[in-house]
């Protein structure tokens, strides 16, 4: 399949598919760009980070280790198309869980080992979890390794129909997440184009496997907001959701197993939600998650409006796509200043997808 790409005052012109010339450049590639993955076809909903590569394990070394925000581990093998091995790659990413799950029966042990790895490039896993609550991704990651619920993902160049076929079996018949990525890539000079397709996933959906976590609704949630948080914290809260009910295309709920949380979603900015809301009255602001073309221009107008309110001011990024946490106690006493900016956010939004879909609404 070819790509037909166009610049802006160009003509339009045919990209031929590219190729990695090996797999330590894909494995590269899809570590320090990690967006090249499409978790939310694998998750919805779920904030997804990159913790390792070359994670030493007792059969091999895992090439990349991420997890999300409810602590679910996801175990990546990259492969290419060409290599002779790849029939195997199923039974190799079970046998790295197997390895974790049989080492690891005390968690502690693990969460010691990534923070010591991690120290080695001046990181911390504390600093790695503060895109959701770290206290309960920590609760995760220990629920997710007792029980031996890995994701695992398969990303190649191109995925065999064997072993697709293989994928769905497994999803169907047992409680394992197993997922084939393909990742076709297009290269055009310096501009990267990475079409995505996933395998694997259609059976979790349709209901014939457990999934891990819990589902959250509205009653729950606001059971649990109740019993952790103050009345004004509740009020606000109730208030945000309220507004996020008027405004929102639909709402999602979480699956945590310990912290609920909803996610607002408005589908003329992004597939996924702009905002998450936990039960414990945090806010995490999915500046990742603001994808298009677009992108960049609506990352730095929501931080720029939001960085006006001075009581959030500290909690914003100067720039990049990370997911900051806002507690309770920083944006619940400027509740209403709070909407009022989202609500100018989403206006101005509406009115960028109204221009570009031939609308007459002017952007201000």
């Amino acid at each position: 399949m070819a790509i037909i790409v166009q610049r802006e005052g160009e003509r339009a012109k045919i990209v031929s598919k590219s190729s990695f010339p090996n797999e330590a450049e894909l494995q590269r590639y899809v570590y320090e760009n990690p967006e090249v993955i499409p978790i939310s076809d694998i998750k919805e909903d779920a904030q997804f980070i990159v913790l390792d590569k070359e994670t030493p394990v007792g059969t091999g070394f895992i090439d990349i280790l991420g997890i999300d925000s409810e602590g679910d581990l996801y175990i990546i093998e990259t492969k290419l198309f060409s290599n002779p091995d790849k029939r195997k790659v199923l039974a190799q990413v079970l046998d790295y869980g197997a390895a974790i799950w049989s080492a690891y029966q005390n968690p502690e042990g693990f969460l010691r080992m990534l923070e010591e790895r991690l120290a080695e490039r001046g990181e911390s896993l504390s600093e790695l979890l503060s895109f959701g609550e770290a206290s309960e991704i920590e609760v995760g990651i220990k629920e997710c390794i007792q029980s031996g619920s890995f994701r695992f993902i398969i990303l190649m160049d191109q995925v065999p129909s064997a072993l697709k076929d293989l994928i769905q079996f497994v999803n169907s018949h047992s409680n394992f997440s197993v997922y084939a990525v393909q990742l076709e890539h297009y290269k055009d000079g310096d501009l990267h184009i990475f079409v995505p397709h996933v395998f694997g996933a259609e059976e979790r959906k349709r209901g014939n496997v457990s999934s891990s976590g819990k589902k959250w609704d509205e009653a729950s949630f606001f059971q649990d907001l109740e019993g952790r948080t103050d009345a004004r914290t509740v009020a606000a809260v109730r208030k945000l959701y309220e507004f996020s009910k008027e405004r929102a295309d639909e709402i999602g709920w979480g699956r945590g197993t310990g912290t609920g949380s909803f996610n607002p979603r408005f589908r003329y900015i992004a597939p996924q939600s702009l905002y998450t809301v936990w039960s414990n009255g945090r806010i995490t602001v999915n500046f990742g998650w603001l994808t298009g073309d677009r992108a960049e221009d609506l990352r730095e107008r929501l931080r720029t409006m939001l960085k006006e309110i001075p009581a959030l001011t500290k909690y914003i990024p100067d720039k990049g796509s990370k997911s900051p946490g806002i507690p309770a106690d920083a944006w619940v006493p400027v509740c209403d200043e709070f909407l009022a900016t989202l609500d100018r956010f989403l206006a101005y939004a509406k009115a960028i997808f109204g221009q570009i879909d031939g609308g007459s609404q002017k952007i201000k």
